[in-house]
C-alpha cells in the first residue's frame, strides 16, 4: 500500500510539473504566447535578446498559411512591393498532431549543423539551408515575431515571420 501511494505521489508531481518539463507555458496559455515562448528560450540560450509579438507579422503569416494549407504548396511568401522585407520560417506537418513547442523545435534542432560567423557560412555541412530556420529564430537583429496556422487541406501549415529578416549575407548571425 505504502508503495502504491508512493508511486501515485510521484505520477502527481510528474504531471504537475509536465508543462515545464515539455517547455511549455501551461495549458492555459495562448498557442501565440507559447511559440513566442518556445522562440524566446532558445534565444536566451545564446544570449539574444527576447523577441516581442507582432499581431500584423502575425495576421500576415496567417493569411500565407492558409493559402499554402489550400493550396498543397509549400513556398515562401513573395516580397510585397514598396514594404520591408520580412524573415519567414514555415513548418507542416499533421493536422493538430504538435504543438507549439514541437514545431518551432524542429527548426531548432537545426543548431546542431549551425556554426557561428558570417552568413550564410554557418553550417557544418556546408549547405546553408541546413541552418536557415534556426539562423533566422536566433538573427541578433530580429526584434519581432507573428505566426499563423492554416489547416484547410490535407496539411497543417504554421507560417511565422520575423522583423528586421534575418539570413542578410555577410553579416554575422548573432
Amino acid at each position: 500500500m505504502r508503495e502504491w501511494r508512493r508511486s501515485l505521489g510521484k505520477l502527481v508531481l510528474l504531471a504537475a510539473a509536465s508543462p515545464l518539463l515539455i517547455g511549455s507555458l501551461g495549458p492555459r496559455t495562448s498557442f501565440d504566447q507559447r511559440l513566442l515562448a518556445a522562440h524566446n528560450r532558445e534565444r536566451s540560450a545564446v544570449a539574444v535578446p527576447p523577441l516581442q509579438w507582432d499581431p500584423e507579422l502575425a495576421k500576415g503569416a496567417a493569411a500565407w498559411a492558409e493559402h499554402l494549407s489550400r493550396s498543397g504548396k509549400f513556398e515562401h511568401s513573395p516580397d510585397e512591393p514598396d514594404e520591408p522585407q520580412t524573415g519567414e520560417n514555415i513548418w507542416g506537418g499533421t493536422p493538430q498532431a504538435y504543438q507549439p513547442e514541437a514545431m518551432v523545435g524542429l527548426w531548432i534542432a537545426e543548431k546542431k549543423q549551425f556554426k557561428p560567423g558570417t552568413f550564410p557560412n554557418n553550417s557544418r555541412t556546408g549547405r546553408m539551408e541546413d541552418v536557415t530556420h534556426y539562423t533566422q529564430l536566433i538573427w541578433r537583429r530580429t526584434t519581432h515575431v507573428g505566426c499563423g496556422v492554416g489547416n484547410s487541406g490535407a496539411e497543417e501549415v504554421m507560417v511565422c515571420r520575423y522583423r528586421t529578416a534575418g539570413n542578410v549575407w555577410g553579416q554575422a548571425v548573432s
